[in-house]
């Protein structure tokens, strides 16, 4: 019996765009005093230590992002990433004290996450 080959059905997204459609807002908990500091602004940046769950394949550019205040539902600000890095933390200068006083050694990567959050403007 002959078969006739089956034939690939063209892809209408990019895997890019794919990745786009099906993940959902990545969850980014943060302390009162970092929360504040992206709603008013001042802060448009956050560093997580780099593994399995903050990667470049977890925090890639154009995913939406949810800030939370805690893991509470009240306070919560949406953005998205524009941008990432990943840097060994001995490099962070200014971050260093607050590493040191979180995890106690600099001796890892860190993902340096660039988020854009709404700005309101006053009339």
């Amino acid at each position: 019996m002959h078969r006739t080959p089956m034939t690939r059905q063209p892809r209408i997204l990019s895997e890019a765009s794919e990745r786009l459609v099906k993940r959902k807002p990545l969850f980014i908990p943060l302390k009162t005093q970092y929360f504040e500091a992206f709603e008013c602004g001042s802060k448009t940046s956050e560093l997580r230590v780099y593994g399995a769950r903050w990667n470049e394949k977890t925090c890639y550019i154009g995913r939406e992002v949810v800030l939370s205040k805690g893991y509470g539902k009240k306070h919560r600000l949406h953005g998205m990433i524009v941008f990432t890095e990943i840097v060994s933390a001995r490099e962070l200068q200014s971050h260093r004290e607050a590493l040191l006083d979180c995890y106690g050694h600099l001796d890892m990567n860190i993902i340096t996450i660039h988020i854009q959050t709404p700005v309101l403007r006053l009339l």
